[in-house]
């Protein structure tokens, strides 16, 4: 393989095999790597903006029975502090979520063994009743298929329900590494990779835009990443033509303090900032038919996050008014709507306040500034 012959294939908008990704990634010199996912994105996103959201993940409960090695957030059925999110908190967190100019919800938890199909169907219904104009941009694949399996259902028809009662959007968690392999050692307690892809194919059937997302530098290998992508990149090619499917793609790196797979089995998060920003410009490379990649500043950081806006990345994602599960494993960053802006504009673009649909919005007449510190 030639680097000029990958560059030109990639410039024309043609898929890279998983092999030709790990070719490029392990040998074309950074600069030219940066320089050619900056020209894809200027292509692909051509307003030149840095977009970024308001909103709050917001937990329905830290009861999960898949045992991640790498969540310090769940708590096993019976422990003193589990919860379920009751009506009162949601009110008051939304209402918080209102004054700070955000107009979305991402609600996650983990796989309660007695919250069925039922539990989600009400609660959407009632916060869409409560609050008509927020997006509910909730649960993930995993979740669905645990629901699927509680329900001894089927996916459509649970997508079907949680989509009338009023979910918007599905964020991608739970992908990690989309290799069995790795699954086994990390969350054998969640669906299997074809099922998370079989989820996501499913949800694009029904008009419900994706998220695609990638946990990495934990015990994966290289080709597995870059199978990984392949896979997004597939289920995205099989979307139904008035589909969206993935509407972006968000790579972070795995946060280790005090997780099982530190402490038992040593592995930790050895990512250096240039392997970040060369994942972030192949993901654009790889991904010809995603439009937007979100750099994660929420596990990288500030500055290298910025580098990455010339990498192929176009967003920067949320200002996280309240984020648990990633931040329980040591991730320390946060932003304010000011400083995040400010972040933008010193990376030398101009940022711009956006919707889950990646549609411009203006800046809220009334908002407070300051995030909680949680």
């Amino acid at each position: 393989m030639k680097l000029t012959e990958l560059y030109k294939k990639a410039m024309n908008f043609e898929f890279l095999s998983a092999e030709e990704g790990v070719f490029l990634f392990e040998n074309a010199p950074l600069a030219e790597l940066m320089y050619l996912a900056d020209e894809l994105r200027k292509i692909q996103v051509p307003h030149g903006k840095v977009t970024w959201i308001i909103d709050r993940n917001l937990n329905t409960t830290n009861v999960c029975i898949a045992n991640c090695k790498f969540c310090n957030f769940y708590r096993i059925p019976g422990h003193p502090e589990a919860y379920i999110t009751d009506i009162e908190t949601y009110k008051k967190k939304i209402d918080e979520t209102i004054r700070y100019g955000g107009e979305q919800l991402l609600l996650q938890g983990g796989h309660h063994p007695d919250l069925g199909l039922s539990y989600y169907v009400n609660l959407f219904k009632e916060l869409k009743r409560l609050y008509p104009s927020v997006k509910l941009h909730t649960l993930g694949p995993p979740e669905v298929a645990h629901i699927t399996k509680l329900e001894k259902s089927n996916h459509r028809e649970v997508l079907t329900a949680l989509k009338e009662a009023g979910l918007d959007s599905l964020p991608g968690p739970g992908a990690e590494i989309l290799s069995d392999r790795v699954r086994r050692l990390i969350s054998k307690g969640k669906c299997g990779s074809q099922e998370w892809l079989d989820v996501m194919h499913e949800a694009h059937k029904l008009d419900i835009t994706t998220s695609g997302t990638m946990m990495f530098g934990h015990v994966e290998t290289l080709m597995e990443r870059f199978e990984h992508l392949v896979k997004i990149r597939e289920v995205q090619s099989r979307k139904p033509e008035h589909a969206k499917g993935f509407i972006a793609f968000i790579p972070w790196t795995f946060q280790d303090v005090d997780t099982l797979l530190a402490k038992i089995r040593g592995v930790h998060n050895l990512t250096t900032p240039e392997e970040y920003i060369r994942m972030i410009a192949m993901s654009r490379i790889m991904l010809p038919n995603v439009k937007n990649i979100q750099a994660s500043w929420l596990t990288v950081g500030k500055k290298t996050a910025q580098i990455c806006l010339h990498a192929g990345a176009n967003d920067f994602g949320s200002i996280m008014i309240e984020e648990n599960v990633v931040s329980a494993a040591g991730a320390p960053h946060r932003f304010t709507s000011k400083s995040i802006q400010e972040a933008i504009k010193e990376a030398g673009f101009e940022p711009q306040l956006r919707n889950q649909q990646y549609e411009f919005r203006e800046m809220p007449k009334v908002m407070e500034e300051q995030v909680i510190d949680y």
